[in-house]
C-alpha cells in the first residue's frame, strides 16, 4: 500500500488510541508504529516527539473539542459562571464517553491517585486556564497577595473537583452514566454555593459595622 503522504495529528491520535486498544499497550517504535499506518516515520515527528506526548495531547484534545462545541452556542455565551461550568461539564463528560475505552485503559492503573499524573498535565493547564477566565467571583480582599492565594485555590479547587468526577466517571456503571451526570450537577452547583460571596460579605460588613460601633462607644 502506498505511503500516505499527508497527515495530521488527528489521524496519528487516532491510529495510536486504536492500536493501544488493539494490542493493549504502546507500540514498540515509532517505525513500526508508522509502517504499520502507512506513513512515514519523519511525519510522526512533525507532530509529536514521542508516543508520552500522544498521550498528553489526546486528553488536552478531549477538552480542546468541548470548549469548541460550548463556543458554537449561543446560549452558552450568554451563561453565568455557573451554568457555564456546568456546561462544560456535561460535554467534557460526553467526549469522554465516546472514548470510555481508550480513557479507561490510559487512566486505570493511576485512578486512585489522578492528582499528579503528568499525562493529564497539558489538560490541567488548560482546564485552570479556563477557570480563570470564568470570572467567578470572589472576595475582594483590597490586599494583592490574599486575592492572588485565592484565584490559584480556586483553580487548584476546581482542578481536584474534575479529577474526582473522573474518578467517580471511571468507576460508574449506572445506565447511560446517569449517576455521573447527579454528580455532577450537585457538586458544581454546592460549590457554587459555597463560592456565594453575598451572604458572606454581608457578615463582614456587618462585622466592620459592630467593630465601628463598639470603637466609637469606647
Amino acid at each position: 500500500m502506498a505511503k500516505k503522504k499527508t497527515i495530521s495529528n488527528t489521524d496519528i491520535i487516532t491510529f495510536y488510541m486504536d492500536y493501544v486498544l488493539e494490542h493493549n499497550t504502546q507500540p514498540k517504535t515509532v517505525y513500526a508504529f508508522a509502517k504499520a499506518n502507512h506513513f512515514e516515520e519523519q511525519k510522526f515527528y512533525e507532530h509529536f516527539g514521542s508516543f508520552e506526548a500522544i498521550e498528553k495531547h489526546i486528553f488536552y484534545a478531549f477538552f480542546h473539542n468541548t470548549i469548541s462545541i460550548l463556543e458554537k452556542s449561543e446560549d452558552y455565551t450568554n451563561f453565568d459562571a455557573r451554568n457555564k461550568l456546568l456546561s462544560f461539564y456535561f460535554t467534557f463528560f460526553e467526549n469522554l464517553t465516546a472514548n470510555r475505552s481508550y480513557v479507561k485503559h490510559a487512566l486505570e492503573r493511576h485512578k486512585h491517585s489522578l492528582k499528579g499524573l503528568t499525562l493529564l498535565s497539558q489538560l490541567k493547564q488548560a482546564f485552570t486556564n479556563y477557570i480563570a477566565q470564568l470570572e467567578i467571583e470572589l472576595i475582594d480582599t483590597k490586599q494583592e497577595q490574599i486575592d492572588k492565594i485565592q484565584r490559584r485555590g480556586l483553580k487548584e479547587t476546581a482542578w481536584m473537583q474534575l479529577l474526582i468526577t473522573m474518578k467517580f466517571w471511571m468507576d460508574d456503571t449506572s445506565p447511560g452514566f446517569e449517576k455521573t451526570d447527579i454528580f455532577i450537577e450537585k457538586s458544581v452547583n454546592t460549590s457554587f454555593d459555597v463560592l456565594n460571596i453575598a451572604p458572606l460579605k454581608s457578615l463582614i460588613d456587618f462585622g466592620k459595622f459592630i467593630f465601628k460601633e463598639k470603637v466609637q462607644m469606647h
